[in-house]
């Protein structure tokens, strides 16, 4: 599984953000995450909106960052909540079926707890050291990432500093797939 989450902030100058998403969802990506934490709810709406629109040959999943009501009112595929958010489960009830809601997770505690509040699958990381950004976490290791994966029945993926050869280890420690801004953000 594939998830390209986006940052529009670390693009080349020249590549256009609908451009690089629109090339992702060609080249098959399961998941587009739009993380652009820095817009208003009007501005990412409407980026969700035209993202929506887009040609989307192999159904991949538009996922919004954080913001349920952004994702819910656009009709996006999901939602992807940070550490710490209120209990996936509460999301549930206002979300239609087949909306996928997310958690980022930094420990196996984390892990567990999302699985058991209802998230339908968790981004664990970072696993090694970020490549488009500096979060102050030290990397968990392909290790960590292996425990968090046999310690739940639902999709684990890795996040952080991952490129195609990592991304190969990380499935061989059991990871269902990989969520990366790097990675595929090289249109």
């Amino acid at each position: 599984m594939q998830c390209y989450i986006t940052d529009r902030r670390t693009l080349p100058a020249h590549v256009d953000l609908l451009d690089c998403i629109e090339r992702n969802l060609a080249a098959g990506v399961e998941w587009v995450q739009i993380r652009e934490k820095d817009l208003s709810a009007r501005e990412l709406f409407d980026l969700t909106a035209r993202v929506l629109g887009l040609p989307n040959p192999h159904r991949s999943k538009i996922l919004v960052n954080t913001r349920v009501d952004v994702a819910l009112a656009a009709g996006a595929g999901g939602v992807h909540l940070p550490a710490g958010s209120p209990a996936a489960g509460r999301w549930r009830e206002l979300s239609p079926a087949g909306f996928l809601i997310g958690v980022s997770c930094h420990s196996l505690e984390e892990v567990r707890v999302a699985e058991e509040q209802g998230a339908d699958y968790v981004v664990f990381g970072p696993v090694f050291a970020p490549r488009s950004k500096v979060t102050g976490l030290a990397p968990r290791g392909i290790d960590a990432l292996a425990e968090a994966a046999r310690a739940v029945r639902i999709p684990v993926l890795a996040l952080g500093g991952i490129t195609r050869l990592k991304a190969q280890d990380c499935m061989r420690a059991g990871a269902a797939g990989v969520a990366a801004i790097s990675l595929y953000q090289s249109c």
